[in-house]
C-alpha cells in the first residue's frame, strides 16, 4: 500500500496533510512544509512504503510529484 502526503495552502500559510498524521501539520512557508513532507516520505521509504509527495499552488493547481520508493529489507551498515 502506498501513502499521499499533500502540501496545500491553509489560512495561514501552508499545510501538510496525510493519513499518516493524526492531524495536518501548519507552516507559516512552503518551503518548510515541502521539507517536511519529504521527510515523512522519507522515513515512511525507510520503513518500506512507497509514497507519494504532492505540492499544490494557492490556486489548488498541482506543482509536483515525488516519489519515494520503498526501501524496506535493506540493511544500512555503519562502519
Amino acid at each position: 500500500m502506498s501513502h499521499t502526503i499533500s502540501v496545500v495552502p491553509a489560512d495561514r500559510g501552508w499545510a501538510v496533510q496525510s493519513d499518516l498524521l493524526p492531524a495536518s501539520l501548519d507552516f507559516v512557508g512552503g518551503g518548510q512544509a515541502e521539507a517536511a513532507a519529504r521527510r515523512l516520505a522519507q522515513t515512511q521509504a525507510e520503513a518500506g512504503r512507497t509514497t507519494e509527495v504532492r505540492i499544490f499552488l494557492r490556486d489548488g493547481a498541482l506543482a509536483g510529484r515525488f516519489i519515494h520508493p520503498a526501501r524496506g529489507g535493506e540493511l544500512l551498515r555503519a562502519g
